[in-house]
């Protein structure tokens, strides 16, 4: 027990957190140098192509000091914050952190958000300073701003290139030094915390768990505290990127891999307790919050009779990412669908790549919205997602949106940009921090729905990349709220409908009409294009009718016989302007998305 250190790594993007897991791994021997890989943790394409962490992986490593060997278990952590939940999970599992900083960039906004959730789990927390090979490193500003900005002390931090190898040895031998052993009580009856779960097409759900008090041995019979359900351990396995190694049993403080043998995803739930059936524990380990979904979206089929497919594809994707939420919900310009919750925007282009890629499936998604309460005039309170399932405006009495708290870090050149942005955006701001002369901490109390569509995009631009961005949310507020509605041939698109500001409806229904008419193609009729509030049309453009010569076989004679053709031309385009239906674009629905 005295030998098992159980630790995470926490850090802003591209710090260098799993270039520094990949060096740990290699320094402990666990894989070969013929065998290893950059990014080696990362198993998805997804991560290694865009440089990310999506999913939180575990590896058991053993390393000799001192003539003893030590058994490491790194429980690695994504580091963006729509990901915030995956490491809450890992962190609850340690009972150390290494904090790692870029040596040339500093403390960033997602090191701040990180570094509080493994305060509050009273982890023990090693600063790392990474990448101090670099020309442009400070390591010494960098030490001062993480004892201004999150206090803590950095006399004993750990100067590390994990590039090249630099101070890795004395990195393991701190996390053996100061990282504390678990505290286990072998004698009580068994408890297990799973903390991931994947599906694997042959050996079924697996649950990822660290063994908090107690042995599970191969053979027993476990009982799962939160579905109320029996099962045998069909095996059991130490985690590893590339292969995971057998074992008989697992003892208190290690993690491990447990094989049930379940087709149900829905049997492992992350977060869930595993005890033993004959002698159960009295209660589960508490501590873990369902993830609450912020962002939602519509995701269809483009080929309708895949509706069963992307169903299967959810099910199973539920399990290797448990915070995503969805239900069935159908549209009358796209079908049948789900509506999807997600974390945040990563999250949710993360997940659609994902279905598409290993579910070959194509899918098109509607605007991302957010939660919205609304206080009807006969006193009830209902929570919307969908801007079509807003009640007529005589029954509203007022809408409630949801604020997050956002923490932004900039150069001060580029102050007066982001301040201009967040205005624009209905922030509020609390607070101003000046952490060097160059480099400056905001904080704003911002609606939601003001971020979920182009905002990180914005801020990137605005301050040439070099701002950090991350937030939590906070409470509701009651916001002057409208519906805008889009209306092509007289017809209320239910996908193409948002929810904004009632000062802002003018300007973005302008703007949107005005994108959607180079999107609708040319009919044989003239096709409206209106944005409306309630029953008022704000602003209207018009594709014009394909044009077809009919007096074109007329050459001399009366101008009547023109006249007439004209006027059978008018009565056909009249009439088929009333039954005439306009099929959108794909892009037409994306195009909500590109509005300014």
């Amino acid at each position: 027990m005295k030998h098992i250190r159980n630790f995470s790594i926490i850090a802003h993007i591209d710090h260098g957190k799993s270039t520094l897991a990949d060096r740990i791994i290699s320094e402990c021997g666990a894989i070969s140098d013929r065998q290893m890989s950059a990014q080696v943790m990362d198993t998805m394409d997804i991560e290694k192509e865009r440089g990310i962490t999506i999913k939180a992986q575990s590896v058991r490593l053993t390393y000799k000091y001192n003539n003893e060997v030590y058994i490491l278990n790194l429980i690695d952590t994504p580091g963006h914050v729509d990901f915030s939940y995956e490491v809450s999970r890992s962190l609850a599992s340690c009972e150390g952190a290494l904090l790692v900083v870029d040596a040339s960039q500093g403390v960033e906004a997602q090191t701040i958000a990180n570094v509080y959730i493994a305060l509050e789990n009273h982890l023990e927390i090693i600063p790392v300073i990474n990448k101090i090979d670099l020309p442009a490193a400070d390591p010494d500003r960098v030490k001062n701003e993480i004892e201004h900005i999150i206090g803590l002390d950095c006399t004993e931090a750990i100067e590390v290139s994990a590039k090249t190898g630099i101070g890795i040895k004395e990195l393991i031998e701190a996390i053996i030094t100061r990282i504390p052993a678990p505290k286990i009580n072998p004698e009580a009856p068994l408890k297990a915390l799973i903390y991931d779960s994947w599906f694997d097409n042959y050996l079924g759900a697996l649950a990822l768990v660290r063994i908090y008090d107690g042995k599970l041995s191969k053979g027993d019979e476990v009982y799962v505290m939160g579905t109320d359900k029996k099962h045998i351990v069909l095996d059991l396995m130490y985690p590893h990127p590339l292969s995971p190694i057998k074992t008989s049993n697992l003892s208190g403080g290690e993690v491990g891999i447990i094989v049930l043998g379940l087709k149900n995803v829905s049997d492992v739930s992350v977060g869930d307790t595993i005890t033993l059936a004959k002698n159960k524990a009295s209660e589960p380990i508490g501590g873990f919050e369902k993830a609450k979904p912020f962002v939602f979206a519509g995701l269809y089929p483009i080929d309708t009779d895949k509706f069963e497919d992307l169903r299967d594809a959810l099910d199973k994707l539920k399990l290797n990412d448990s915070s995503i939420s969805y239900e069935p919900e159908t549209s009358a310009a796209l079908g049948f669908g789900f509506r999807v919750g997600f974390l945040g925007l990563l999250h949710m282009e993360v997940v659609k790549e994902r279905l598409e890629r290993e579910f070959n499936l194509d899918l098109i998604a509607t605007a991302p919205t957010v939660t919205y309460e609304v206080v009807q005039t006969d006193g009830i309170t209902v929570s919307i997602q969908n801007p079509s399932e807003l009640p007529p405006v005589n029954k509203i009495e007022f809408i409630k949106e949801p604020y997050v708290k956002a923490t932004v870090i900039t150069p001060t050149e580029f102050l007066g940009n982001i301040i201009t942005l967040l205005n624009n955006r209905r922030a509020v701001q609390t607070k101003m921090d000046y952490i060097t002369t160059t480099r400056v901490l905001l904080e704003y109390d911002i609606p939601m729905n003001e971020i979920v569509m182009d905002f990180y995009d914005k801020l990137k631009s605005a301050t040439k990349g070099y701002a950090s961005f991350d937030y939590e949310p906070s409470d509701y507020r009651v916001g002057n709220l409208v519906k805008l509605d889009i209306k092509v041939a007289g017809e209320t698109v239910d996908a193409l409908s948002i929810i904004v500001p009632e000062e802002k409806a003018m300007s973005k229904g302008r703007d949107f009409v005005k994108t959607m008419k180079e999107l609708v193609p040319r009919q044989l009729f003239e096709v409206a294009i209106q944005a409306s509030v309630g029953n008022k049309i704000i602003a209207r453009e018009t594709v014009k009718s394909m044009g077809k010569n009919v007096t074109a076989k007329c050459y001399g004679g009366d101008i009547t016989r023109k006249r007439k053709l004209l006027e059978k031309q008018k009565e056909g385009k009249k009439r088929m302007k009333a039954i005439g239906k306009v099929t959108l674009p794909q892009e037409a629905f994306l195009s909500v998305l590109k509005i300014d």
